[in-house]
């Protein structure tokens, strides 16, 4: 796939994927998942960002509510808080895949798209990289498609958040869903994307802005009915015509 150019606008809506360099696994365990999630909420920020001191402010958080709720601390994934922040993209969906991760955002400050992906894809291989003695690049490109108009809107939310489909009918982008019923069931368990908070299963609210796909969607209920429309009658995923993009 040749590598663009590419300009992103500021007010219009893309859908974005980082794979890994070889398709190498990025979110081996459950607390990998979770540093997925933090990254993509601490990352999104325009202000130079130190993790540490973002991790110590979030220890001292959870101890304090936990003396206030008298020892039942409120679960980390719903401590983030947007206040003092200036984000550079509006996050609208998501979803952590074991090589890839799945976006859907809309450009809300000069180059935010870019460089939201350059921080994700630096910082989240710091990581990975310390905690599995790995070096190198973890990622080196990222693939965008520019949303143009409300059907192709609707049709990617429900696509990236039926992308878990995978784990449970390995061979559905080929040959169709064949349990509908269990595959609707999974996806609304799946912890690591924001499907859950779109139909009212809070899980991480603070990474999303999820106000106006709720509106154009009809709330929580016409979320959950378009995805459900998707997996009943599609039943194949389309093949997006991405745009390579250098993170360099």
């Amino acid at each position: 796939m040749p590598i663009r150019k590419i300009q992103f606008a500021n007010n219009e809506i893309y859908h974005v994927m980082i794979r890994s360099v070889g398709d190498t696994p990025i979110f081996i365990d459950e607390n990998d998942h979770f540093r997925g999630i933090f990254s993509l909420y601490e990352f999104n920020n325009l202000n130079p960002i130190e993790i540490w001191k973002r991790r110590r402010d979030r220890v001292v958080e959870k101890k304090r509510e936990k003396e206030k709720t008298g020892g039942s601390p409120t679960p980390p994934e719903l401590l983030l808080s947007m206040n003092g922040r200036e984000n550079l993209v509006e996050v609208l969906a998501f979803v952590l895949m074991s090589n890839h991760i799945h976006l859907l955002v809309k450009q809300i400050k000069n180059n935010g798209i870019s460089s939201f992906i350059k921080k994700i894809g630096g910082g989240y291989a710091n990581y990975f990289n310390k905690k599995y003695n790995r070096k190198g690049h973890l990622f080196c490109t990222f693939q965008s498609v520019h949303i143009e108009n409300d059907s192709q809107l609707r049709n990617v939310f429900a696509y990236i958040h039926c992308n878990p489909i995978s784990f449970v009918e390995s061979s559905w982008k080929k040959n169709g869903i064949k349990n509908k019923e269990n595959v609707l069931k999974f996806l609304e368990g799946y912890k690591w994307s924001s499907y859950g908070d779109y139909i009212g299963n809070k899980s991480f609210p603070s990474v999303t802005s999820r106000g106006f796909i709720l509106e154009m969607l009809n709330k929580e209920n016409g979320c959950k009915q378009e995805v459900e429309n998707w997996v009943n009658y599609k039943s194949k995923s389309d093949n997006f015509s991405f745009s390579e993009v250098n993170l360099d």
